[in-house]
């Protein structure tokens, strides 16, 4: 990797070079690049073991992206439950689950007929539904007020949170609006609050599926990794770096974040020098295909000691309108085929679709030393929420 810098930065001369330079700091691969070239994360899985792909779609999904008429979010919403059942139709992982899909819903957009229709999927096990927030300039109070009212929504209005066997508390993941989790974002907008992991901790939440946010500046140091980050409200931001999930581990800090597949796409080339950033966001722009599914599984996130479960966590913004063909239709369809042809032989791969809950409770198990098929584990440490007499996984 750093061979090939500086031959390129060689190659473009002077003024090639400096607009190189220019380029990768707009797109701030100065916080991740030193990572993505010392590759610490990786570990080499066990010769002869059966590997495991978990394959995680989170969705930001936001039904009032762009402020439309009120009959556009409703056909936002209707689009997803009518044709995502028709795209799952024939597709199965090792374990003969269908794709499930993982609605991260915005506190900030809630209508309770919107939430309505996805438990619907939920209760055909296509879906669960998870925390998403947009928030700025907010303060500790504002933030626990949002989300305590939120959580007391979803599980009480619609039985899609698990709650706590002990506390009763709700239980829930988290993806943070405009990437800035923790008050990130370099402006301090879009947060406000330093020390909002501990905050998220103490109102149920059990991980983050945030990351990556390249080409945001909010980006962490820290890439494909599952590790444990602990708040300090003095400062912003400190999740960039944290401790590592291990088997035989214990839990460290505040929170367990969960990071998608980050790298570079050395054979989609800018003005055919500069690889692009491969961050996992799957749109019509980006749409997935087998090169692509390939560098997810290359990238090797896991948890320390259990390097043949491999954790690959995708994303997308499931309500914008030029990306439904994509998300709901052929090239998803391909993926799928992609995913279970090549991933699910049954001896060097098996498929798992997890959902978020469902991928925490594997790295909980991973870390409590448990091994063999994941695929077991899927409800280790929090329970699947009844969505109201839906399927139990």
């Amino acid at each position: 990797m750093m061979i090939w810098v500086v031959v390129l930065l060689l190659v473009c001369g002077g003024g090639g070079a400096i607009a190189l330079l220019r380029e990768m700091r707009g797109k701030h691969m100065h916080l991740w690049l030193p990572a993505y070239v010392r590759g610490a994360w990786r570990e080499a899985a066990p010769a002869g073991v059966t590997r495991h792909l978990l394959f995680c779609f989170v969705d930001h999904f936001e039904p009032r992206w762009r402020s439309p008429s009120y009959e556009t979010e409703c056909a936002r919403v209707a689009r997803w439950r009518q044709d995502y059942p028709k795209l799952c139709e024939g597709h199965r992982d090792a374990d003969g689950r269908p794709p499930v899909h993982s609605f991260f819903y915005p506190e900030e957009e809630y209508r309770s007929e919107h939430l309505d229709a996805l438990v619907e999927l939920c209760r055909m096990g296509l879906g669960e539904i998870e925390i998403h927030l947009h928030h700025d300039r907010d303060t500790a109070e504002g933030l626990r007020h949002k989300l305590r009212s939120f959580t007391s929504t979803l599980t009480d209005r619609h039985d899609a949170l698990p709650r706590d066997p002990v506390t009763g508390q709700a239980q829930w993941a988290f993806i943070h609006g405009n990437w800035a989790l923790d008050n990130s974002h370099p402006s301090g907008r879009w947060c406000g609050v330093n020390g909002e992991l501990a905050i998220l901790r103490e109102e149920g939440c059990y991980a983050d599926f945030t990351l990556p946010s390249a080409p945001s500046p909010c980006q962490t140091s820290t890439i494909n990794s599952i590790y444990y980050a602990a708040s300090d409200p003095s400062c912003s931001k400190s999740h960039d770096r944290g401790v590592e999930v291990r088997v035989g581990g214990s839990p460290s800090g505040d929170l367990m974040l969960i990071q998608g597949p980050l790298g570079l796409q050395w054979s989609n080339r800018k003005f055919g020098l500069m690889p692009r950033i491969e961050n996992g966001d799957v749109r019509a722009s980006s749409p997935p295909s087998a090169e692509r599914m390939a560098s997810w599984v290359d990238a090797g996130v896991h948890v320390r000691g259990r390097p043949e479960w491999v954790f690959v966590k995708v994303h997308t913004h499931g309500a914008q309108d030029g990306d439904f063909d994509t998300l709901l239709g052929e090239p998803m369809h391909r993926a799928f085929s992609e995913l279970e042809s090549r991933y699910n032989d049954g001896k060097r791969w098996k498929l798992h679709y997890v959902s978020a809950r469902e991928m925490y409770n594997i790295a909980k198990a991973a870390e409590a030393g448990m091994d063999g098929d994941p695929g077991a584990y899927r409800n280790h440490v929090v329970a699947r929420p009844s969505y109201r007499g839906g399927p139990s996984a």
